[in-house]
């Protein structure tokens, strides 16, 4: 009995927990195959909402980070508003209909942004890694000793036009390595082409400096992303010496493993002033950014040698001995190998320069020989509308008008310098002949950015239309004349359309970029808030610290006498004087 009530039990407490037992599915394998089956069930339902899970926290994430650009966005747009009662800049002061972005506008500079993805796309599959490409054989070329040239000059292009996955996969490249490393790139065809500073390559300082170190500091400006800060400052260390000098004046070459700088031997050993008196910008930006002031030392020791020997009408030569910093007797040029230097003495000599053509009075801008006067202009002279335009807002009224009068004319000479041609492109260069108004020189056209830089200067300070009609006219040129199925190439000739088997780098960093900007709202990239470099490289305004510079310098030491500092405004730059 005992035995049988103690069996009882141990049924009894079994109860309804015995579908937990394992051998109660032994002798029922119907209820065993149910079993499985919701098991199998659940997993999938449970692995299922994991997966959503998963998703879902991913789009919050994306989300997020579009959220916090979005507000970005909007605190930039704050912060570039502007009060009823304070002065308006020159961006700020074009009217509201000139600002608007029509569909006009709109189409064209997708066009533009159409052109940089051919453009990019095609080096991307052709010359991927290598400085520049060679459509019509569809191969790269290392024209700077394999530094990578447009893959650097196109970074704060791709990021200006909005593509990200461009910029994104062009950070990445140039990232890859950085171990005495400019980039590493792996190659579609396979394996990795490692392109680096420390190589035995005989450097141009000056491409070097407004190709690459420029277009660093843009992307780092642009991004905030560090590595090309530190990118930039590795190259420009190795840079620096060139500058050692007797005089501070730097030499144009530079070996960039050795360090050792000499000039080319075509210049009979002297220094060309545009290279050395055009490389400020990126090494005082660089001095600002990372705090170290040797860069802006050596670059402004530049300017203090020239100030020792500056000719009272303003116009330097070519040529400066790097030795004694004194100018060679040479060619005073405002095209190829010159460059602006001490603004406003400069300009009083570039108008002893000035003539007009018979019958159409056309302006121009001669070069000068010793005593003599050549009837010639280069195309690379067309960036002086834009200067001119540019430096016109510093004078009073009455000058600054006559300033701004003669950039107009001069970009209406530079315009018909294209409009003058079968292909409507530029030549190189133009000769001026009494009562015959000009003819092509040098007649190839390499897609040069000059002119189409001075239309974008110029519609941003004036609001006239008609120089984004220009602007729209040498596009389509391009287009049609420049385009093919493996990228963009010059012409030979200008008069037969000959093409040529290169897509220079400052096609992407230049001529693109500012037909971009001529058609886009003047507050992208605001003339008040960056400045372009010499390749068309967009750097933040920082504000100096002039004390504090003195005393880097010494005190002993020869400030560089500074104009006032003024805005690039219509309104006040001219109200100032009234």
């Amino acid at each position: 009995m005992v035995r049988s009530r103690s069996s009882s039990s141990s049924s009894s407490s079994w109860g309804p927990w015995r579908v937990l037992h394992p051998a109660y599915y032994l002798k029922r394998p119907r209820r065993l195959g149910i079993l499985f089956v919701v098991f199998v069930l659940a997993y999938f339902a449970f692995w299922d909402r994991q997966t959503l899970v998963r998703e879902h926290e991913a789009e919050i994430s994306k989300l997020k980070e579009e959220l916090n650009r979005l507000q970005d966005q909007l605190r930039k747009a704050e912060d570039r508003s502007v009060k009823p009662d304070e002065h308006f800049t020159s961006d700020k002061m074009i009217d509201k209909s000139i600002v608007k972005i029509d569909s006009i506008n709109n189409e064209r500079r997708e066009k533009v942004k159409e052109a940089m993805l051919h453009a990019w796309n095609s080096y991307e599959k052709y010359a991927w890694g290598q400085d520049e490409l060679q459509p019509q054989s569809k191969n790269g070329v290392n024209s700077f000793g394999g530094l990578g040239a447009t893959l650097v000059d196109s970074l704060d292009t791709l990021y200006i036009m909005g593509l990200e996955d461009e910029f994104q996969k062009a950070r990445e490249l140039s990232a890859q390595h950085f171990d005495n490393c400019l980039t590493s790139f792996c190659l579609n065809a396979g394996g990795c082409e490692h392109v680096n500073f420390n190589k035995d390559y005989e450097a141009s300082v000056f491409e070097t400096t407004i190709r690459v170190v420029g277009g660093l500091l843009s992307a780092y400006d642009l991004s905030g992303d560090g590595v090309f800060l530190e990118k930039a400052k590795d190259i420009a260390d190795r840079l620096l010496p060139a500058w050692d000098t007797s005089s501070g004046v730097p030499y144009n070459r530079i070996n960039l493993a050795r360090g050792q700088a000499h000039n080319p031997g075509w210049t009979r050993g002297d220094s060309i002033l545009a290279d050395s008196g055009t490389e400020q910008l990126e090494f005082i930006a660089l001095s600002q950014r990372t705090g170290d002031p040797k860069y802006q030392q050596k670059a402004e020791n530049v300017i203090r040698q020239l100030q020792k020997t500056f000719p009272n009408d303003g116009l330097l030569p070519i040529y400066i001995n790097p030795h004694s910093g004194s100018s060679s007797y040479s060619t005073i040029t405002f095209g190829a190998m010159g460059d602006r230097k001490m603004w406003e003495t400069s300009m009083e000599g570039l108008l002893s320069l000035v003539r007009r053509t018979t019958p159409s009075s056309f302006t121009y801008i001669c070069e000068k020989n010793g005593v003599s006067l050549s009837d010639k202009m280069d195309e690379l002279a067309c960036f002086v509308p834009g200067m001119l335009a540019l430096g016109s807002f510093g004078y009073g009224s009455e000058k600054g008008e006559k300033i701004l009068s003669l950039a107009e004319e001069l970009a209406w000479t530079c315009y018909n310098f294209y409009q003058s041609t079968p292909t409507k492109l530029a030549g190189e260069n133009y000769f001026f002949h009494s009562g015959q108004d000009m003819t092509v020189g040098t007649s190839w056209n390499i897609l040069r950015p000059e002119t189409v830089e001075s239309l974008m200067y110029l519609y941003r300070l004036t609001g006239n239309k008609t120089y984004q009609e220009w602007g729209w006219n040498i596009f389509q040129a391009f287009e049609k004349n420049s385009r093919i199925e493996s990228g963009y190439v010059g012409l030979k000739d200008v008069n037969t359309g000959a093409k040529d088997n290169m897509m220079q780098s400052f096609f992407l960093a230049e001529t693109l970029k500012y037909l971009y900007l001529l058609f886009s709202p003047p507050s992208l990239i605001s003339l008040d808030e960056w400045v372009f470099n010499t390749e068309a490289h967009p750097l933040r305004i920082v504000p100096r610290n002039d004390k504090a510079e003195a005393v880097s310098r010494g005190a002993d030491a020869n400030p560089i006498t500074k104009a006032p500092v003024r805005p690039f405004g219509r309104k006040q730059g001219r109200s100032e004087h009234h």
